[in-house]
């Protein structure tokens, strides 16, 4: 019986003989471990068969222990893991143990700092720590799971300690433990291979077939992956056909059935079943198992074998799809995920939602899809509350996910109180905003209430839902409200709900009205649809003297809509009331309605006002403006006259020296002729400045440029031309600079820049393409800096048929994997502020804002792959210190951007115009000086009466224009 080890193991050697050839040095050390691996499946197979066949194998003569699997795969194992071989100093472990104290105090502060757990337990394996390691990833999975990678190093670790029985099945609980976090083909495959390592246990035969059997159904359907757990399974029996094959000619015709041919048919069903699944790489198992087959394929098997390859061609574009795509492929996931739920096999679909989670595990949409669709489809307890538990663990911080948690545990009749420790752990998850907590309050209300059989007039889940009730306004009001600043519920929605279930399920207006008494006071008795929903339910639950009491107070209290409220209290008395309640309605109403009126008025007559003040400021600049140029223009034309005169003059005296330019032209150009520079005050001339060549160029192009036609805009050319703005005005030649730029996107037909009557560049340009689609491409260069400004490129659009027409490329609204940094220093570059923020997570883009000048503003946004990253770097950034500037760090939630307002709404109801501000056409923050000498200055009138009362509304008079000798005869006046 020795020759039938020998006989299983040189088979399972010989199969790995054919695969090692030339190979790297790399692949060579490989090729060793898988070798090692096949010798103990072999020597553990050789003992499973000792137990199948009969006593006739005696294993001691091959040396075959039960432990001898264990020892070498725990080297192969060992070897795998091993970190290497350090040498640590004295003071780089000190260091360590320093570090290790920081990291332990860090975690005591937050336990759901995730870097801190795998930094820690990094350190502790560095470090021999044993003990602590085990505990440190122990911790570590109760609160997060743990990644394919973290997982085999811990067992890897455990596999080289155990020693014993009880050390095995402590490794078993791991294993168990690593397959529950996400579908991982290598961590079944190691589960399989290790567990045929304790096969000469008491039923270890069972244990390793149960374990391959469990790896098949759940990633055996991998198409890229599962291939290797078909494999290692059908190595393993394959294994026991080959070592009881020898045997098999001795043993009786009812043993051999009982043993050899039925483990022989294991094989083959082994075969059958892999064949009949679309997996990469079929054709090569198809022929294995025809050399290995003594009998022909049957036709059913080539059927089946033919199906699959048929399925495999539909679903390769998808596997491409993802071989080719970047980490973490969510989009090509998503496409996959409709491709299955179309054809809509369970097994098939529950598989491609757990590949796309290994790699999307942060991804809280695609939980929440995948635990809808268990929800709604499968509805398998088991499995519907494990995909929810692993939801919250990887996205604590997502209300949805543990809202839908407590329902699937209700719908499936969890233990109250298993479902109560799931919402205090929600409570503890951090949140990020304030209304996350007022959802799982109510998601948890919900639940208690509906456990409540108010038939009874009390019972104890009646005073545990009035008692979660009052604890759910406490924490909003101190936990919550002390950490954002509000309480996420200004309209006390958890409050109305209270007092709803007092009202209409226990019949207890008294309570209700007490809530609804406490709502009132927390700023909600301005609106009318509170009052309205209060008096609801007292017309519903209550009786009519407090509906008429709500009313007469909503009457005097609204002040969004009094007209609607009073209309209420009108109706109901008019069908109800007697004729002293009518005419107290009547007069309070008309006395609100008039006092409304009167107040409306007043501020529509202030709006005019300011809106008339307005006007008159912007007509007195348009006119101080059209002097202005007048003056400008009449200087310019007494200059010519003079020039004119004096050319006239010389030609009458007949002087031939050359002509003078005039004094406009010499301050301009700052080069005044060689014989008429003025003395200094020393008496000697001053020195004479040329004009820089560029100058000379830059004026002699505006020259040009003056008597250029217009190009009229062609609107139907707006698709393929681009607006760019924002360009120095500096610019000599812009279409000369720009043109290079744009034809890296494609052909650009012309660039067109606008230039003022003088000649001189505006700073913006129209560039004009062949195709539409390069036009888009164009669009992309927006922000590129053109000598030292940001240039901006936007779509070419008709404003005046487009006038709501905004471009702006970021997003407006709450991102919660984004931050927004301030108090940066103006020197800080996107390369330091990257190497501060990659500490805390994936940085996957930086953006420091500037102003139309390209200046840094000393603010930035930071996007990072997940908003656990983004959380966690708040916390640790928060009042960091960069070059002697605190800044502020917050998750980015731009403030809501006023639409601009309509001419036409601005108009008051008299007719007036309501100005745009109130502090005039700069606002308020600017300091405006006065220009006009304090000689000349007047006391206002307003500010004279100001001590004395109201100043009366101003009296619109002509203020007389006065001339410049006016003004200078009053400078003068002594």
């Amino acid at each position: 019986m020795a020759t039938a080890a020998a006989a299983a193991a040189s088979a399972s050697e010989a199969e790995a003989e054919p695969k090692a050839g030339p190979k790297a040095e790399g692949e060579e050390v490989e090729a060793k471990e898988a070798r090692t691996r096949r010798k103990v499946l072999s020597r553990a197979v050789a003992a499973a068969t000792y137990k199948t066949v009969g006593p006739e194998w005696d294993q001691q003569e091959e040396g075959v222990s039960e432990s001898d699997g264990d020892e070498e795969y725990a080297m192969a194992s060992s070897a795998e893991s091993s970190p290497g071989e350090y040498e640590w100093e004295y003071d780089e472990e000190e260091k360590n143990q320093l570090e290790i104290e920081r990291l332990e105090e860090q975690l005591s502060i937050n336990v759901y700092d995730y870097n801190c757990h795998v930094d820690l337990i990094r350190l502790l394996r560095l470090e021999g720590e044993l003990t602590k390691v085990r505990m440190a990833r122990q911790k570590m999975s109760e609160i997060f799971p743990l990644t394919e990678e973290l997982w085999l190093e811990w067992l890897h670790d455990e596999i080289s300690m155990a020693l014993d029985g009880l050390d095995r099945e402590h490794v078993y609980d791991l294993f168990e433990k690593a397959v529950k976090d996400y579908i991982c083909p290598n961590i079944w495959l190691e589960y399989g291979q290790y567990s045929v390592g304790g096969i000469g246990q008491k039923g270890g035969l069972e244990k390793v077939r149960s374990v391959f059997e469990r790896a098949l159904s759940s990633v055996g359907l991998h198409m890229t992956k599962g291939l290797a757990i078909w494999e290692a399974y059908r190595e393993f029996e394959s294994a026991i056909v080959e070592a009881a094959r020898p045997i098999a000619g001795f043993l009786s015709p009812f043993d051999r059935e009982q043993t050899f041919d039925s483990q022989l048919e294991k094989v083959h069903s082994l075969f059958r079943r892999q064949l009949a699944i679309p997996l990469y790489d079929m054709e090569a198992t198809f022929a294995e198992y025809e050399e290995w087959s003594e009998d022909p394929i049957p036709e059913s098997v080539i059927q089946n074998y033919n199906k699959a390859l048929q399925q495999l061609e539909k679903y390769k574009p998808y596997e491409e799809a993802l071989l080719q795509a970047e980490a973490p492929r969510l989009a090509e996931y998503q496409a996959y995920i409709d491709f299955e739920m179309k054809i809509g096999d369970p097994a098939r679909i529950q598989l491609i939602f757990e590949r796309a989670l290994v790699e999307n595990c942060l991804v809280p949409d695609l939980w929440i899809r995948y635990s809808q669709y268990l929800d709604r489809q499968l509805k398998v307890k088991d499995l519907v509350l494990s995909v929810h538990s692993r939801a919250v663990r990887n996205c604590p911080w997502t209300v949805a996910l543990w809202s839908r948690y407590l329902l699937a545990m209700e719908r499936h009749g969890v233990d109250h109180r298993v479902i109560s420790v799931t919402f205090e752990k929600a409570l503890s998850a951090g949140f990020i905003q304030a209304t996350d907590y007022v959802e799982i309050w109510q998601a948890y209300l919900d639940y208690l209430r509906r456990r409540v059989d108010f038939k009874q007039d009390s019972s104890k889940e009646l005073e545990e839902l009035r008692s979660a009730f009052a604890r759910a306004l406490e924490y909003l009001k101190q936990e919550v409200e002390e950490r954002f600043s509000e309480s996420g519920d200004p309209s006390c929605l958890i409050m109305q709900n209270w007092a709803r279930i007092e009202a209409r399920l226990c019949n207890n207006m008294q309570k209700a009205r007490e809530l609804w008494d406490s709502i009132m006071t927390k700023g909600n008795a301005k609106y009318a649809n509170m009052w309205l929903e209060y008096y609801n339910l007292e017309r519903a639950h209550g009786d009519t003297q407090h509906c008429r009491k709500a009313l007469h107070r909503a009457v005097q209290c609204t002040s969004d809509y009094p007209e609607h409220v009073c209309e209420v209290l009108l109706t109901m008395e008019r069908t109800e009331g007697t004729l002293e309640d009518w005419d107290i309605a009547v007069q309070k109403t008309e006395t609100r309605l008039a006092r409304v009126n009167e107040q409306r008025i007043k501020a529509a007559e202030k709006e005019a006002a300011l809106a008339q003040q307005e006007e008159e400021k912007v007509e007195q600049r348009k006119r101080a403006r059209a002097e202005k140029k007048a003056l400008k223009k009449k200087k310019k034309t007494r200059g010519s006259d003079k020039s004119k005169a004096d050319e006239d003059d010389e030609k009458e005296w007949g002087d031939d020296e050359e002509e003078q330019p005039s004094k406009r032209r010499r301050v301009e150009n700052s080069v005044p002729p060689a014989g008429d520079a003025e003395p200094g005050l020393s008496g000697s001339s001053a020195p004479a400045a040329a004009e820089p060549p560029s100058e000379q160029k830059g004026q002699r192009a505006a020259a040009r440029r003056r008597g250029a036609p217009k190009v009229p805009r062609d609107s139907g050319k707006d698709g393929v031309t681009v607006f760019v703005s924002n360009l120095p005005y500096g610019l000599q030649e812009p279409a000369a600079v720009l043109r290079p730029l744009f034809e890296a996107c494609g052909d650009v037909v012309e660039v067109r820049p606008i230039f003022s009557n003088r000649g001189d560049f505006r700073g913006y340009c129209y560039v004009e393409f062949k195709e539409e689609a390069v036009a888009l491409r164009a669009l992309e260069l927006d922000r590129q800096t053109v000598e030292g400004r940001p240039m901006f490129v936007s779509p070419c659009v008709d404003k005046s048929k487009n006038p709501d027409f905004k471009v702006f490329r970021y997003s407006t609204a709450l991102e919660k994997h984004k931050l927004f940094i301030s108090g940066l220093p103006f020197s800080c570059t996107k390369e330091e502020l990257e190497e501060i923020c990659k500490a805390h997570g994936t940085v996957k883009d930086i953006r420091l804002v500037t102003n139309r000048a390209g200046k840094p503003k000393g603010l930035a946004y930071v996007e990072y792959e997940n908003e656990s990253q983004a959380s966690q770097a708040v916390l640790k950034m928060d009042g960091m210190t960069i070059k002697e500037n605190v800044i502020k760090v917050a998750i980015s939630n731009p403030p809501q951007r006023k639409a601009p307002e309509k001419p036409e709404a601005r108009k008051a109801p008299g007719g007036a115009m309501v100005p745009r501000q109130i502090y005039g056409a700069r606002g308020k923050g600017r300091t405006q000086l006065s220009l006009l000498p304090r000689a000349l200055q007047r006391p206002s009138a307003t500010a004279a009466q100001a001590e004395n009362g109201p100043a009366p509304p101003p009296v619109a008079t002509e203020v007389p224009k006065m001339s410049n000798a006016d003004f200078a005869k009053l400078l003068l006046r002594k």
